[in-house]
């Protein structure tokens, strides 16, 4: 491929991305997603050194990790698409249960876009009031396991897509040319999207890229918003555990 036509791009989204075979570990899988990415960051890095990578590629998180330290960029110039498409699911089925538009539920879900994927059930808001204010003032009785199977139901979305169709595309196309409107007209629009997550939340440990709600615009990441957590950033902690074990292995 020539990558000098992509020379001066302003965004750059990577959405190449090996598929695993049966009977195949996900570290091997892994290494082949690792080996593509030697050969696709660094000659966009090289041609578009000004550019942002936007990462589609799964195992998300990993792979924009991966990203960020081929390109040698600073850390608001490499996101991943991570939990964006994740948290419209999420917004839509919770509005789905209460009976009310989407556009009205504030909700996301942050961390690993995968099974250690944590839902903020202490965040929701339904018009601007807290999810439980806005069950009580309806009458609607508060069900944990409802609400925690809403989650179930988030995740293995795109497994369902996947085994009916073999692939998703149609959802994440959408959701991608969303994130790309925010960084390239400069909105100002906070996604939960992957980003290197170390510092926020009591993160240490090492450099590890997670979804959380972020500032996007033409610098890229502009900052990261300082959501409220009670017994969710435990969950976090355990994901982004999850992860740096898998980069550990990696060795980038």
């Amino acid at each position: 491929m020539d990558y000098a036509v992509t020379a001066g791009s302003d965004l750059c989204i990577i959405t190449a991305g090996a598929r695993q075979v049966a009977g195949e570990s996900r570290l091997d899988f892994l290494g082949r997603n690792v080996a593509l990415f030697r050969k696709i960051v660094p000659p966009l890095v090289e041609h578009s050194p000004d550019g942002i990578l936007l990462v589609v590629s799964n195992p998300v998180d990993v792979l924009t990790y991966v990203a960020w330290k081929l390109s040698g960029f600073p850390p608001n110039q490499v996101i991943g698409s991570g939990t964006n498409l994740d948290s419209s699911r999420f917004r839509f089925l919770i509005a789905d249960h209460l009976d009310v538009n989407a556009q009205d539920v504030q909700a996301y879900i942050i961390g690993e876009h995968g099974d250690s994927s944590v839902a903020l059930w202490s965040s929701i808001s339904v018009g601007g009031v807290p999810i439980l204010s806005f069950l009580e003032n309806r009458q609607i009785p508060y069900e944990k396991q409802t609400l925690e199977n809403i989650h179930k139901e988030v995740v293995n979305g795109a497994h369902e897509v996947i085994k009916l169709k073999g692939y998703t595309s149609w959802a994440i196309g959408c959701l991608v040319a969303s994130l790309a409107r925010s960084i390239l007209r400069d909105q100002r629009r906070i996604h939960p999207v992957s980003v290197l997550a170390k510092g926020f939340h009591e993160i240490d440990g090492g450099d590890v890229f997670l979804s959380l709600p972020a500032l996007l615009g033409r610098g890229g990441v502009h900052g990261v918003t300082n959501i409220h957590m009670t017994e969710e950033i435990g969950r976090l902690r355990s994901s982004a555990k999850i992860m740096l074990e898998v980069q550990d292995q990696l060795r980038v």
